[in-house]
């Protein structure tokens, strides 16, 4: 008895250390958050298309446009995220704060949908906790949460969805299970056209109401399916066809297995310590129980998005739907053990380990003690879920320490970041004094051409502005691969380089106006960075300009192109 007490207070200590540690990671995130919402400039490669985006719609006008005609834009992206966005256009103007703060809030409401999953099927507040910080103390959640992106958006509209429809099969309520079955749906609908990945979990969410409820999953599914259909045949006509040529067909990019493997690779090194359980409990499901939805989600998630994250504009956000199942699922996972809750029904499986009778009474811990994180078990396989508690007591927390250890990241410099990061002899490893432990798993398919998740500094804000000043110098309409420096200049964006060459690697984008005007000298500036234009008309740039200067600005290099004599 005097160690089964030692053991609930050893666990108590370490479930305590590691809610602090992941709250620590929550620390920095919000660091990085309040850092971003105050930077007026791209961040990362795409923020300014998305203010574009978000501009157009609260003008009434669709981003979806003929990019054979000035000034050469559309986006490929679906609606929902700029149009929630756009009333604060209207407020406020141009500025990237309110996207970044919309992407913020998105992932506190995924994470506090995760920790209610938990706590809903285990009962266990402090595994709910830990598991909704798990998703915010993730790397690649931590890099993008922040930014004037729709990916993470979409995340949180998905995970609200498998919540919602996890139990909605097994309510009596005829009234409350339509009302939850249309609400699930309907934010599965939201998800989609928040970005095009959300067919995953759609996917996810009707095998999982098939498998349950056959007749009911093809009522339902057949309404959502005409929802759906008839928003996509509306936007297609109200466009002109430009709906399905940009956001579908340009969409559709070549698969680089390389790139595919080490994304893998570099989410397991990452995850690994979170991803076993959440594995373990989808086995688990598959011999001794029923299959619930986040499993068919998390199997869905990791082998679609997964895959696609080698594909060209993808990379390790691809995973985010997937980090997000594997936190539910490895917490549920964590309080059914402390709690001792497994129960191995008699199959071949089980007959194989499982004594099915007890070899002596149950032990005291079995009858449950007070404060205990183990409720009473029954007899005879009891002692196998008494053994695995006992275990779990050590095991379980150290699970989410090792998981805090994979996850690193954290500012080195500062009064209180930079002692602590001495004191624990971390290195800096990114820009401006960041260490990033993702980095250290970039192989070289990994890596991509986004370099964020440090801190930006006053000089980049300076050397931000300063582009801005040549934008506003120019007499002539100017072309800037981050469409932010001409919106701050109160200038048209003009261009959207990663659609063309979306386009172009279709065969579906010939460039002959805009080729046409840089030969002519039309443009007062041309600023690149990553140079994500067509070959055709990077080689008219070639010709007509020159590189006269360069800036630099959160580690980029922005060459400021004029033209030639």
């Amino acid at each position: 008895m005097n160690a089964d007490l030692t053991l609930l207070r050893l666990n108590r200590v370490l479930l305590a250390a590691a809610v602090g540690l992941l709250l620590f990671y929550f620390a920095v995130y919000a660091v990085y958050a309040v850092n971003l919402i105050s930077f007026p400039f791209d961040y990362d490669q795409g923020e300014g298309f998305e203010l574009v985006d978000t501009i157009l719609f609260s003008q009434g006008e669709w981003p979806y446009r003929d990019t054979e005609t000035f000034p050469f834009y559309s986006s490929n992206y679906p609606p929902l995220f700029h149009v929630i966005a756009a009333p604060f256009v209207w407020l406020f103007g141009p500025a990237y704060w309110y996207g970044r703060l919309l992407s913020f809030l998105s992932t506190l409401i995924t994470a506090a949908a995760i920790a209610y999953a938990v706590h809903r099927a285990s009962g266990h507040r402090w595994i709910a906790i830990l598991s909704g910080l798990a998703f915010l103390a993730s790397n690649t959640v931590y890099h993008i949460g922040p930014l004037f992106r729709q990916h993470i958006s979409m995340v949180m509209f998905e995970t609200l969805a498998v919540v919602v429809l996890a139990g909605v099969n097994e309510i009596p309520d005829t009234r409350r299970r339509r009302r939850l079955l249309a609400l699930g749906l309907a934010l599965i609908l939201a998800a989609g056209y928040t970005k095009q990945l959300a067919a995953v979990t759609a996917l996810a969410a009707g095998v999982f109401l098939f498998i349950r409820q056959p007749r009911r999953a093809v009522v339902w599914g057949i309404m959502a399916a005409l929802a759906g259909v008839g928003i996509f045949v509306w936007m297609n006509w109200a466009t002109g066809g430009e709906w399905w040529r940009q956001a579908i067909l340009a969409n559709v990019n070549e698969l680089k297995i390389l790139q595919t493997l080490a994304l893998f690779g570099q989410w397991f090194g990452l995850h690994g310590f979170l991803i076993v359980p959440a594995a373990l409990l989808v086995l688990y499901e598959l011999y001794f129980a029923r299959l619930s939805i986040y499993a068919i989600w998390f199997v869905c998630a990791v082998g679609i998005n997964g895959a696609a994250s080698g594909t060209w504009g993808g990379g390790d956000s691809y995973f985010a739907t997937a980090i997000a199942a594997t936190c539910i699922l490895s917490g549920i996972f964590a309080a059914r053990t402390l709690r001792g809750e497994w129960r191995f029904p008699s199959n071949y499986l089980s007959r194989l380990v499982i004594n099915p009778t007890p070899k002596s009474p149950p032990h005291d811990m079995e009858r449950g003690l007070p404060d205990s994180p183990l409720l009473p078990l029954s007899q005879g396989k009891g002692g196998v879920r008494l053994a695995l508690a006992r275990v779990g007591l050590i095991i379980i927390p150290l699970l989410y320490l090792g998981y805090g250890r994979a996850v690193l990241h954290m500012p080195t410099q500062g009064a209180v970041f930079g002692t602590l990061a001495g004191a624990l002899n971390i290195p800096p490893n990114a820009m401006n004094g960041f260490y990033d432990s993702a980095r250290t798993l970039d192989g070289q398919y990994a890596t991509g051409y986004a370099n964020i998740g440090h801190l930006v500094t006053q000089a980049d804000i300076d050397a931000g502005w300063s582009i801005v000043a040549r934008i506003r110098e120019s007499e002539q309409p100017v072309i800037s691969e981050d469409a932010g420096f001409t919106l701050m200049a109160g200038r048209e964006a003009i261009t959207n380089p990663t659609q063309l060459l979306n386009l172009e690697k279709k065969g579906l984008y010939d460039g002959g106006e805009l080729v046409r005007m840089i030969d002519g000298q039309e443009f007062g500036l041309i600023i690149l960075r990553a140079q994500f234009y067509p070959d055709v008309v990077l080689q008219a740039i070639a010709r007509a300009y020159t590189q006269t200067e360069t800036v630099t600005m959160n580690g980029f290099n922005y060459l400021l192109l004029r033209p030639k004599p």
